[in-house]
């Protein structure tokens, strides 16, 4: 599988059910593509077995009910989900991308819970990373240079970078 993301043969996963690759597509009034409200996950999978694929499961629904947009299945329903894109385009060294966002619905604007919240999952060859990356944790300071308060609702999570 090769070329532009859009235009790959297989399948992705959409709202419960396998969709080819080229008809998996999102309206342009979804609410995630004005608002930014969606959540993801990135995931390695390594001869078959996701590397930590419940915990991401898992983080995906926190990320999800944090922006105040639950998402309509269980961990264990995701990680099945996930099984079955990997079955489907018969990959076993894989990159899977889980996205929950807020589609297109009653609302447009901020607040939009009548939308309905979406859930895909995608996955593409990957071949192992050989080489070990240099990675460290950053520091995070506020855009003024300042450092920020460390408060529970303006303490950011520590990213990660590769350099």
């Amino acid at each position: 599988m090769a070329g532009a993301y859009d235009d790959r043969e297989g399948f992705i996963w959409m709202d419960g059910k396998l969709v080819p690759w080229r008809e998996a597509n999102v309206h342009i009034l979804s609410h995630a593509m004005h608002y930014a409200s969606s959540v993801f996950e990135g995931e390695r999978c390594y001869d078959g077995k996701i590397f930590k694929g419940h915990e991401h499961s898992l983080r995906l629904l926190e990320s999800g009910r944090l922006l105040d947009m639950p998402i309509p299945y269980t961990a264990e329903q995701i990680d099945a989900a996930k099984a079955e894109v990997l079955a489907a385009n018969n990959l076993t060294n894989a990159y899977v991308r889980a996205v929950a966002w807020r589609g297109a619905g009653e609302d447009m604007g901020v607040a939009a819970r009548r939308n309905p919240v979406r859930l895909a999952v995608a996955a593409w060859e990957w071949v192992p990373i050989t080489a070990t990356p240099r990675c460290r944790a950053r520091s995070w300071t506020s855009p003024n240079g300042a450092a920020p308060r460390p408060t529970r609702s303006r303490q950011p999570p520590r990213p990660r970078a590769c350099i």
